[in-house]
């Protein structure tokens, strides 16, 4: 896949991830993420900042020089 797909879907993880997160403080959410607090508040709110984090690491990869990265392992 491309790099800026990963990075899109990246970005909207974090996104949706802190929006959630937010709207929940408010008591407000996303119709489609009402399935994340059925077991428990806190189940949901660890599986938003599991979102979030995967969206940070997706980005962190889809940016990352991979052939820079084992050139420069290579040289050492």
């Amino acid at each position: 896949m491309k790099k800026s797909l990963f990075v899109v879907l990246g970005f909207a993880l974090f996104a949706f991830g802190l929006l959630s997160i937010v709207l929940s403080l408010l008591g407000l959410q996303f119709s489609f993420m009402t399935w994340m607090d059925s077991g428990s508040k806190l189940l949901g709110f660890v599986i938003r900042l599991i979102m979030m984090l995967a969206g940070i690491v997706t980005m962190a990869l889809a940016y990352t020089d991979w052939d820079r990265e084992f050139r420069e392992s290579s040289e050492s």
